[in-house]
């Protein structure tokens, strides 16, 4: 489901996209930030739900003209802009490339997993390695308890739950990490779609969590990048390793080689 294009290379299909204008590219039916990467270290990123095969594909050729030596992310991509992104770029829709830091997602339940999914690649697209546990919630405790060695080589926690939403409280009890808690919409009725879990974090007393909206795992995984890559002595956002291209299904990602991108 997910895929990463990587550096422009020989027989590499690279559309040039119109010129930027006023630090943007006008598509005709987007104004595409082309100079997002200068003001954050990140280049924009689409969100590929509600886009046709044809927006979506333009907007990456725009996005890797743009911006050869990182990959154009889309999240939450059909399966049909899948589908034409690997027909258009082959190879280069894998994740690949070195790592700026190390990010450990975690997941409550298996139920999860989507919105962590997203998280992950993200991570990864943005340029940092991601170590993935999965069904750790706090219903069976010794779960956390057994993979607690693996979380110390991280540079940034990942925590995805739903229901009570305890998990990033208990992770955050037992470790000093940046760590951000994503809630989801995962539970019964009085869950209210993801509401429960997300005042559960934002009243977490854990010191150090920070919380992204509901399912949000795209807002999760750039944070988490960001904070890894920097812990990295010598690294800046400027300097951290890059990707071509990427594009995500719903839930899930793909990625093209040339531009990161994003339009709104």
């Amino acid at each position: 489901m997910f895929a990463a294009v990587q550096q422009d290379g020989p027989g590499h299909r690279n559309t040039p996209g119109p010129p930027a204008a006023e630090g943007f590219a006008d598509l005709g039916f987007a104004r595409l930030d082309v100079s997002r990467r200068d003001r954050t270290g990140d280049p924009e990123v689409v969100y590929g739900a509600g886009k046709t095969v044809e927006q979506a594909v333009a907007l990456v050729a725009a996005l890797r003209a743009a911006h050869p030596d990182r990959p154009a992310l889309i999240t939450r991509a059909s399966g049909p802009i899948r589908d034409a992104l690997r027909a258009a770029y082959g190879a280069e829709a894998i994740v690949d490339g070195q790592a700026g830091g190390r990010v450990c997602v975690l997941t409550a339940g298996t139920s999860d997993a989507a919105v962590a999914a997203e998280a992950a690649f993200t991570a990864r697209v943005h340029g940092a390695a991601v170590d993935q546990i999965a069904d750790v919630g706090v219903a069976g405790l010794h779960r956390l308890l057994a993979v607690l060695p693996r979380l110390a080589g991280a540079d940034c926690l990942v925590v995805v739950a739903g229901m009570d939403g305890a998990l990033p409280s208990a992770v955050g009890g037992l470790t000093g990490l940046p760590l951000v808690a994503v809630p989801t919409s995962v539970g019964y009725g009085a869950s209210f779609g993801g509401l429960a879990p997300l005042l559960a974090m934002l009243n977490s007393c854990a010191p150090g969590v920070v919380v992204t909206n509901i399912d949000n795992g795209f807002g999760a995984g750039v944070f988490a990048a960001r904070v890894a890559r920097r812990s990295r002595a010598g690294e800046t956002p400027s300097t951290a390793p890059g990707r071509t291209a990427a594009a995500a299904p719903a839930p899930g990602e793909i990625s093209t080689p040339g531009r990161a991108g994003a339009a709104p």
